[in-house]
């Protein structure tokens, strides 16, 4: 990874979280209810952004792309969808990231002109602690 790769990791999950809760909301409110166009077409530009970043290495299915814009869904079929696409997204930063002296960083490819890199030419970045992360 690298410094323009966390970047659109932070972009796409913070996108991805705000659409889960506000689809989580609506979901708990009527699950069964359809996702009107609008919004459809904007979780579809989403997730195929965030099919395109994680690869297949990461991907949650390898046989989904996007929503089908003449099969509408409903609020819980795009709940359930963006669920596990958050679960990929915690799985790759998790996979890249190293704890130091009690908090959390990316370790991404510096250039070589950074005065922060460590002895392997990389760059630590602060994070969070990952989500399943038990002390």
């Amino acid at each position: 990874m690298n410094r323009e790769d966390v970047k659109t990791f932070e972009k796409l999950n913070g996108q991805l979280v705000g659409v889960y809760e506000e689809m989580t909301l609506l979901s708990k409110k009527s699950p069964n209810d359809a996702v009107n166009k609008f919004k459809l077409k904007f979780i579809n530009k989403l997730i195929s952004e965030s099919n395109e970043y994680l690869s297949e290495a990461y991907k949650p299915f390898d046989d989904f792309d996007s929503f089908d814009e003449d099969d509408v869904p409903h609020n819980s079929d795009v709940v359930f969808i963006l669920s596990q696409y958050l679960q990929c997204f915690e799985k790759l930063r998790s996979d890249n990231i190293v704890p130091s002296y009690g908090n959390w960083y990316w370790r991404v490819k510096g250039d070589e002109d950074e005065d922060t890199l460590d002895d392997d030419g990389m760059v630590l970045i602060r994070t969070v602690k990952p989500k399943k992360f038990k002390e």
